[in-house]
């Protein structure tokens, strides 16, 4: 893949703890993923996403950093990592990882000086009140565990600010030694060859009193900073945005193609449930059309589910709580402003329905990310606490532990999904991998499918009038190559016509079902019916 490989790749998030356990531990791990990589080879993905990796008390699932520079025990050394980077670049794979830049733990070196005394050298690399009412207009992320976000510290007698939790203090941006120590921990990770980095929670990097603190221009001025570090030495390098914002806001973070490579587009995810469950388009469309234009050689990344909350900060008052009575009957399944449950239960564990899903991403503008264990419909816990519910070990086969690990159950770092339906005997990759029909391998074909032709990832959009708000229809094209996607919403079959008078002449070849045959189209309407979850992806030919 070229410099801009990311626009046309498909990426993997993986959680290393829940991966691979190589040596019965109980706890995934870096050797384990190697292990694997074959079996992300015959996916079809481009490029592999590590949750956290570093050292961490595990108060956030290593979000809570306490050591940059190095390794958690758990996953292994530093020799285990470029023995990753090594084994997947030899299989044409890229490797990113997050980088989580606003805040470390508060076991971290860097906050255990900072909070010692007042004189301390490291104390300005945080921030620091006497009254903790500074910054009243910000809001509280995490409604459901914090009531403040200011700590007071006994030892020194002041406040400590922090954007998440209280054990996550906020970095002091406005510190240069600060701005250069993340450039730093940026080139020690690049130097060993990693890929890029998902930076993690990049609008709250810095503080100005009368402001909500986030999207702020120091922020950006910054972020410009790092990308031209990046360039600099390591001009293939992804950085990739994650800004839990709205995408007027969040296309500000690709700059003038200055600052991110590609950002999470995260509006888009809640409406495709919201198009699935109501059998309506829509408010899918509205999304789509209200996405502003993004920079030459930028990327928006999309997805259906991820390792944290789904997350319903961007959909109104009205929409969470439909979303709520629709999707989390059960309050357990409810997290902060989202849902915490996997793909396959949210959609009943209705195989049509998950890829009708995963059609609509994968036709849509973008870089589709797929969660592990998304591709073979694994189930959650939602008895377990906050988001491990989502977090559980891969299931690779019948054996016992679902063959994540060779320990005994009760060592597990979590416990397996069990029971009739998303249980580790019934669902794992083992089942799934030599069944054509199952979820596993029409994930593979969809995949396929869609680097088989680049203006899925970069062609334009323009959505056709079908008829029926059931239909999502639209026109995706580059250049003389046109593609026609009909996604089907509802339950009941319909019949549909589309005026495609402008493409008289040309033949429809169904990239799904190739074996159907049209005729060229004419100036009269293509009338087409379309059954329950069924999608078209119709290429429009040119007769020889």
């Amino acid at each position: 893949m070229g410099e801009n490989w990311y626009q046309d790749a498909v990426f993997y998030e993986l959680y290393v703890r829940a991966f691979y356990d190589s040596t019965g531990s109980g706890h995934g791990d870096l050797a384990g993923v190697v292990e694997k990589l074959d079996y992300l080879k015959s996916l079809g993905v481009d490029c592999i996403w590590l949750l956290p990796i570093y050292p961490s008390p595990l108060k956030d699932d290593g979000y809570d950093v306490a050591d940059y520079l190095g390794i958690h025990p758990d996953f292994g050394t530093l020799d285990d990592f470029r023995r990753l980077i090594e084994e997947a670049h030899a299989r044409g794979l890229r490797v990113i990882a997050d980088l989580v830049v606003n805040h470390t733990s508060d076991q971290h070196p860097w906050f255990v000086e900072s909070r010692s005394s007042r004189d301390n050298p490291k104390r300005d690399w945080y921030v620091w009140s006497d009254t903790g009412k500074r910054y009243s207009e910000t809001r509280i992320i995490f409604i459901d565990t914090e009531d403040s976000n200011w700590t007071y510290d006994e030892r020194t007698g002041q406040y400590y600010w922090h954007r998440f939790y209280y054990h996550q203090p906020d970095l002091n941006f406005d510190n240069p030694d600060v701005q250069q120590a993340i450039l730093d921990v940026m080139a020690y990770w690049l130097d060993l060859g990693i890929d890029g980095f998902r930076v993690d929670a990049v609008p709250y990097l810095y503080e100005r009193e009368g402001t909500i603190n986030e999207n702020l221009p120091q922020t950006h001025a910054y972020l410009k900073r790092m990308r031209r570090f990046i360039d600099e030495r390591w001009p293939h390098a992804l950085l990739l945005c994650e800004a839990n914002q709205p995408p007027e806001d969040v296309v500000a973070y690709f700059g003038e193609g200055d600052e991110f490579h590609m950002g999470f587009h995260f509006p888009l995810m809640p409406r495709i449930y919201m198009a699935l469950r109501s059998g309506e388009s829509a408010k899918l469309r509205e999304v789509i059309q209200q996405t502003p234009p993004i920079p030459d050689g930028c990327q928006w990344c999309t997805f259906l589910r991820n390792h944290d909350e789904l997350t319903l900060e961007m959909v109104s008052e009205e929409e969470r709580q439909w979303m709520w009575q629709e999707y989390a009957p059960d309050p357990r399944m409810k997290l902060n402003l989202g849902i915490r449950r996997r793909l396959a239960p949210l959609l009943d564990n209705n195989p049509d329905r998950i890829m009708l899903a995963n059609r609509i991403l994968f036709s849509l503008p973008g870089s589709p990310i797929i969660y592990y264990g998304d591709e073979i419909g694994m189930g959650d816990a939602i008895y377990l606490p906050d988001r491990d519910g989502v977090r559980t070990p891969m299931q690779w086969n019948d054996r016992p532990n679902g063959g994540f690990s060779a320990a005994r159950a009760a060592a597990l770092y979590s416990p397996v999904i069990d029971g009739p339906v998303y249980g580790f005997q019934r669902v794992n990759t083992a089942a799934q991998e030599n069944d054509p029909a199952s979820l596993l391998n029409r994930m593979r074909m969809l995949i396929r499918l869609r680097k088989q032709h680049p203006l899925l990832a970069r062609g334009s959009l323009r959505f056709l009038d079908p008829g029926n708000e059931a239909v999502l229809a639209f026109l995706r094209s580059e250049g003389d190559e046109h593609l026609l996607v009909l996604h089907h919403l509802g339950d009941r079959a319909v019949e549909i016509a589309l005026n495609l008078a402008q493409f008289a002449g040309l033949i429809p070849v169904d990239l799904l079902s190739p074996g159907e045959l049209y005729a060229p189209l004419d100036v009269a309407p293509l009338t087409l019916t379309l059954g329950c979850c069924e999608t078209k992806w119709l290429k429009l030919n040119p007769p020889e």
